[in-house]
């Protein structure tokens, strides 16, 4: 009987959130914690753009937000001020706790419930891709974030799994943190063996030599004007070559031999000469293409994040609240991904997003429903029968 938003919270584990906020010593009255999350993951899954926007709508649903674990609308003030001041270190532990809870109950979704398409198939160890996302803000309400006279933004550090889709590691803070100073933080949890894909603003070569140190390795894009001397040359892309960094700096911070590979590469459809480097000299250089390739599918996790989801219109100008907003949206990406995975969802994400939308407030069967919709429709333009039929009963008397 529970409506599609109660179905979507049911997924985080119960007592979870009244344990964070002991944890975090957050203090409610009227505004529990959980009426909070809720409030936060209801503007996500219906874009809303304002707080207005959101107490509005749940006040005037707030019969069916009370069977959601007793959660209450909340007034403009009240969920203003608890964006503010609740702390968002509570937000984060919420999404990861959920995350690893989801981890042990379908270990399959995690392990690769959604490969990207670009993935290169014959690695068979983790592929980590590392890259930022700058979230817009305005200059004159968010001090915090100022990075420049007139412009200021947030910015989301991130390792993505390429097998799986999600993130790795997060860490969201002010844009004038640049990427190759985040570098080793986000790196910190990658492991002996594994595989890691980043852009040219990450390079750092003293962080490169740790990661070799430490058995990882790296592919990335070549920065303009280092200084190397060659050491050997190898089968021909356009060149395929070992070098020796010999920068005064570059080469005390990484005194062993790096691979060069210079490569054709089409962008928007012209060729383009790129440069890759890595530690890598066993694996051919179509691979290490392919794996830089590979990179791009962090551009459209992070546009499903920007676009289909809420981090344009911000629902407050702090930077607690600003991060309760991008916590929460990952959480209902993470929560969204797994109904879809449970459901055998085969279409886009946004797709997905859309639909819940519409019946945010229905007592319809999700899973039946995404069903429904992903349906093969059979040369005779007739749905198979069994399905249609249990979801045409649930469409009937799901209300009563």
């Amino acid at each position: 009987n529970l409506t599609i938003l109660g179905q979507i919270v049911k997924h985080i584990p119960p007592k979870l959130i009244d344990s964070l906020k002991r944890k975090h010593r957050i203090q409610t009255r009227a505004f529990s914690a959980t009426s909070h999350v809720v409030a936060m993951l209801f503007a996500q899954l219906c874009h809303a753009l304002s707080l207005n926007d959101i107490c509005d709508s749940l006040r005037l649903h707030s019969g069916y937000l009370a069977q959601i674990r007793d959660s209450t609308p909340p007034s403009r003030n009240g969920l203003a001020h608890a964006n503010a001041t609740r702390n968002a270190k509570m937000a984060e532990e919420l999404f990861w706790s959920t995350f690893d809870d989801i981890r042990k109950r379908h270990p399959a979704f995690i392990n690769g419930s959604r490969q990207y398409p670009g993935l290169p198939h014959r690695f068979k160890r983790a592929i980590h891709i590392v890259d930022s996302t700058t979230i817009k803000l305005i200059a004159k309400c968010l001090d915090w974030a100022r990075h420049h006279q007139q412009k200021a933004a947030a910015k989301m550090h991130l390792d993505l799994d390429l097998r799986s889709f999600l993130p790795n590691l997060a860490v969201i803070g002010p844009a004038k943190d640049s990427d190759a100073k985040m570098a080793r933080e986000v790196c910190a949890p990658i492991r002996a063996g594994e595989i890691v894909v980043f852009d040219r603003a990450y390079v750092d070569f003293g962080h490169l030599h740790d990661l070799t140190m430490r058995g990882v390795t790296w592919v990335t894009r070549c920065k303009e004007g280092i200084l190397y001397d060659i050491v050997g040359q190898q089968p021909i892309v356009l060149s395929d070559r070992v070098i020796k960094l010999t920068g005064e700096e570059t080469a005390r911070k990484h005194p062993e031999n790096v691979r060069m590979v210079v490569a054709c590469m089409l962008v928007d459809g012209k060729p383009c000469d790129m440069s890759f480097l890595t530690n890598n000299f066993q694996w051919s250089p179509y691979s290490i293409c392919e794996l830089y390739r590979a990179r791009w599918g962090i551009e459209t996790f992070f546009k499903e994040i920007k676009q289909t989801l809420q981090l344009a219109d911000f629902m407050g100008t702090g930077e607690n609240a600003i991060k309760w907003q991008i916590w929460t949206a990952l959480l209902a990406y993470l929560l969204l991904r797994l109904i879809g995975w449970l459901a055998g969802w085969r279409q886009s994400f946004r797709r997905l997003f859309t639909l819940i939308k519409g019946m945010i407030w229905s007592r319809r069967n999700l899973v039946l429903l995404i069903e429904f919709v992903d349906t093969d429709v059979g040369m005779d333009g007739k749905s198979p029968p069994i399905r249609l039929a249990a979801v045409q009963l649930q469409f009937d008397f799901g209300d009563f």
